[in-house]
């Protein structure tokens, strides 16, 4: 049985500033490298980044001594990027996560690991804390019922051979999430309870949230 881990590291970072926010350091380690540790360290048996082709050559170099590490070259979408991992290493079960969320743990990828054996597609995720309000205009329509309602976060998880299929039917879509192409697909997706300091790293403000959960 063979699990694969696929990480996205295609994006610009055109919300963060001039420098690509995986590679900015924390405490003298860059983002990406927290996030590929975690999965180095786990029961994965690869790991294939899929990079923006600008930080390519640096990221060959950061993980040049990672035997599970491969890289490929990611897409123009969020979606385009996993297909691209999906394309490029075949396995049993795939599980995919933002390079851009350092703070997962190797205890949580395992976790991953053994629950998609049975359930076949999973996301962590977080339940709602906060009043959702829905919004017309500027003005407010109704407040959803929260109890309901869980803020997905990465890893997810799936079995390949699903996943992949999906990947193929819907590859003229743009969807921001994987397991939402199985819903739209009718499959059922379960939830694994995540961390809230799982969180992902967008702006110079998320940095230095990083900066007390890695500390």
């Amino acid at each position: 049985m063979k699990i694969n881990a696929i990480i996205t590291a295609g994006g610009t970072s055109s919300r963060f500033g001039n420098k690509n926010k995986l590679l900015e350091k924390v405490y003298g380690k860059e983002i990406i490298n927290y996030t590929i540790d975690a999965f180095a360290t786990s029961n994965v048996d690869e790991i294939v980044v899929c990079s923006h082709i600008s930080i390519m050559d640096e990221l060959k170099q950061l993980f040049k001594n990672y035997p599970k590490v491969v890289l490929t070259e990611g897409g123009s979408t969020r979606q385009q990027s996993v297909y691209n991992g999906l394309k490029f290493s075949k396995c049993d079960y795939v599980i995919i996560h933002d390079g851009a969320r350092p703070m997962i743990t190797t205890d949580m990828v395992n976790h991953c690991i053994e629950m998609v054996k049975d359930m076949k597609a999973l996301t962590v995720a977080t339940k709602t804390i906060d009043t959702i309000k829905e919004v017309e205009h500027g003005k407010i329509i109704r407040t959803i019922d929260r109890s309901k309602l869980y803020n997905t976060q990465t890893p997810q998880a799936f079995e390949y051979s699903m996943i992949k299929h999906a990947h193929d039917t819907l590859k003229d879509q743009n969807f921001t999430d994987d397991a939402g192409m199985l819903e739209a697909l009718g499959k059922t997706v379960y939830i694994l309870d995540g961390s809230y300091k799982n969180i992902k790293i967008t702006t110079q403000f998320d940095i230095e949230t990083a900066k007390i959960f890695l500390k």
